[in-house]
């Protein structure tokens, strides 16, 4: 591992960083931290909801891209998208992780709410859980890149502008996908009431 100086690296733009980066100069590696570790936390904690995991995913993230910082091609994507498509990455899996986790899918759901006490045990809440439960499987039925464009938008909150610049796609693709995608998950719905 080798460092070149913190002060001689602050002039550097972040392409010119990555190759530094790229043999695990620690320098290189701080300074894209500094400039993007507010980014990368703010989209982890859109996308997953919560402080602490969002600074677990932006950790893992970073730690993603020391590993991987010489997989970096600056002719498909700024330093910037690239972090942020790592950090979407990090936080979907997470959240895949995390549903994985608290969903068991051998019991039946009116096993699982008959376990809980009866103040939770009410009819709305029911309902919301099957809803909950028949929007994610709808979900898991599509391709990534369009399930990737329906978290961003609906548990990040991003406009299709603003995940246009995170997945360095072109608009109109996003909208696209976001298109299909819905399409899609109506008709899972649809079938599954039929």
């Amino acid at each position: 591992m080798r460092t070149v100086r913190a002060k001689s690296l602050h002039h550097r733009a972040d392409e010119d960083l990555m190759p530094l980066l790229a043999e695990h100069d620690m320098g290189a590696f701080k300074l894209i931290y500094e400039r993007h570790s507010t980014a990368a936390y703010s989209l982890a904690f859109r996308i997953v909801g919560d402080r602490n995991r969002a600074e677990e995913v932006t950790q893992e993230s970073f730690v993603s891209l020391w590993k991987t910082g010489a997989r970096y091609d600056p002719d498909r994507s700024s330093v910037r998208s690239w972090l942020l498509a790592i950090v979407r990455n990090r936080s979907i899996d997470f959240l895949r992780r995390e549903a994985v986790q608290r969903v068991d899918p051998r019991r039946d759901p009116d096993d699982v709410l008959a376990d809980m006490p009866a103040a939770q045990r009410t009819e709305a809440e029911a309902a919301s859980r099957e809803s909950t439960r028949e929007l994610l499987g709808a979900l898991g039925t599509l391709p990534d890149d369009q399930a990737a464009v329906v978290k961003l938008a609906y548990y990040g909150g991003f406009s299709h502008a603003e995940i246009a610049d995170m997945l360095d796609a072109p608009l109109g693709t996003v909208k696209g996908r976001m298109r299909l995608a819905l399409e899609k998950m109506r008709a899972h719905l649809v079938e599954g009431v039929g």
